[in-house]
């Protein structure tokens, strides 16, 4: 399902900030050598993390979730000098070409890698997070929250990413899509849960931005 038309997405791209060389040269990579490509945040949803990372200020990020690593180079844009973000995936077939581009980057040093399950990995990271993004297998999104809500403050932000499903959210479901299912109830208690303060943006596939009260 397309959101907008492709008119006015490109006219939203071209008025927005420019998409860094780096980033163009990795999404040509991934387009060329991994499967899936479409899977890439992209120029304008990078363009968004990079905002609200800057926005943020943040001392330490987590995403859940690296693929290429195109979301972590926008994140960590906004991380403080002494900053770190650490990035779990459960593809280690990735890790070398992650590696190369963070290495690229102005922010190499600051960029670690965790190849894993993050269910496992997060409780044994001994940080306190500025911001989240989850963006890893939808099946366990609910979960990822809890053990992350172990790990911020108040003020903390967290952003799940995917949350229209390609627009499956609003259509009948189909009782053996279990994702789509999970997504439903998801996006539902983050909109009921006191600990919240959310909005889910139309931007691409959906992005739900919530703050921890």
């Amino acid at each position: 399902m397309h959101f907008l038309s492709p008119l006015l997405e490109n006219y939203i791209q071209n008025h927005s900030e420019n998409e860094p060389k780096l980033l163009q040269e990795l999404t040509r990579e991934t387009h060329l050598k991994v499967i899936q490509p479409r899977m890439i945040t992209g120029h304008f949803q990078g363009r968004v993390l990079s905002m609200l990372s800057k926005i943020i200020n943040a001392k330490n990020i987590l995403e859940i979730g690296t693929y290429t690593g195109y979301s972590a180079l926008c994140l960590a844009e906004g991380l403080q000098e002494d900053g770190t973000l650490h990035t779990i995936d459960v593809n280690e077939e990735l890790n070398e070409m992650q590696r190369r581009y963070f290495d690229k980057s102005n922010y190499g040093s600051q960029i670690i890698q965790h190849t894993g399950n993050a269910l496992e990995i997060i409780p044994k990271l001994d940080l306190v997070f500025d911001l989240v993004f989850i963006d890893a297998e939808k099946k366990d999104y609910p979960n990822y929250l809890e053990v992350v809500l172990k790990k911020v403050k108040k003020g903390s932000i967290i952003l799940s990413d995917n949350v229209l499903w390609s627009g499956k959210v609003v259509e009948p479901l189909n009782p053996k899509d279990k994702a789509t299912k999970i997504l439903l109830d998801y996006n539902k208690n983050l909109k009921e849960d006191p600990r919240f303060e959310t909005v889910l943006l139309p931007i691409r596939d959906g992005l739900t931005v919530c703050r921890v009260l």
